[in-house]
């Protein structure tokens, strides 16, 4: 890990690796160097290329396979994948470049009308998404069960180190071991968030970046939309539930809120977008703070 940070933040000294696989496929010159967790080049207007650190090879499985089990059978554009191979033990994929601007970007200019159609045809992705066969992308994916466990191991430690508040913090050991959703296991992307979403005039125009997918029960993929762009506000949340087409009851409201706690990239303080919800003296507070 301390080598591939030191080399990340390095770009001459990996750059030349991707010029070289870009060569291959593209006569445009890589214009932009992307930080992340793997090494991204965006050459001219129309490739990606993604290298990984041999400790995310699992990451390049999941994404090489989701690349063409989702492309051309959504709503929206996803990367097409267009070939992959390995440099020196790095694993790689060549994928199409979309159009569009990232809707962290696009987000704060949008009327309150706006956003709420945007959740909707964000919640109808995911339905889209959900709907399609998991097929071997089960066979990739660490098991739900233990990804589950795993993450209530390591889940006080995490809420430590992030800062949950302490009166929740009080309560969270009892909380997590409470139920979790359950159901058909689908394909979970994980990318509903600003960050892997492009955006045009106001409308979705992309989604990208699968390589931390993972398979397993729908609602893990309703976080990222209720968390970052509809927390707190009732419109927003009915909005995207309407689009995905369901209504949560208060009981599945809690379950969330567990599988929010045990998401991987759990840091509440990131997340939840919305003002003061540090004061909310218990979760079944919080739960109906951010999701009304």
């Amino acid at each position: 890990m301390a080598a591939f940070d030191a080399l990340h933040d390095d770009a001459p000294r990996w750059r030349d690796v991707i010029v070289a696989i870009a060569a291959e496929h593209s006569s445009q010159p890589v214009r932009q160097m992307s930080e992340g967790t793997v090494l991204v080049g965006l050459v001219g207007q129309e490739l990606v290329v993604k290298l990984y650190p041999p400790f995310l090879r699992d990451h390049f499985a999941f994404e090489q396979a989701t690349l063409p089990r989702l492309s051309g059978r959504l709503q929206v554009p996803t990367p097409k994948l267009l070939a992959s191979g390995e440099r020196e033990g790095w694993p790689f994929v060549v994928m199409t470049q979309l159009s569009g601007e990232p809707l962290t970007a696009v987000w704060p200019t949008l009327d309150e009308a706006q956003k709420c159609a945007l959740l909707k045809s964000l919640g109808a992705l995911a339905a889209q998404v959900h709907a399609l066969p998991v097929g071997e992308l089960s066979t990739l994916s660490q098991p739900w069960a233990a990804f589950v466990h795993a993450q209530r191991q390591r889940c006080r430690h995490r809420q430590q180190r992030t800062g949950l508040p302490p009166q929740l913090l009080d309560r969270l050991d009892a909380f997590v071991q409470g139920d979790l959703p359950t159901g058909p296991e689908v394909i979970l992307t994980g990318e509903y968030t600003p960050m892997n979403l492009l955006a045009h005039q106001g409308r979705l125009a992309g989604m990208f970046d699968f390589g931390d997918g993972l398979v397993g029960p729908r609602q893990y993929d309703w976080l990222g939309p209720l968390c970052f762009l509809a927390a707190g506000h009732a419109a927003r949340c009915e909005a995207f539930f309407t689009g995905y087409g369901v209504q949560p009851d208060a009981a599945q409201r809690l379950q969330l809120l567990r599988l929010m706690l045990l998401h991987r990239y759990s840091n509440l303080h990131a997340q939840i977008a919305w003002p003061g919800w540090q004061q909310a003296g218990s979760f079944e507070e919080l739960a109906a703070l951010i999701w009304p």
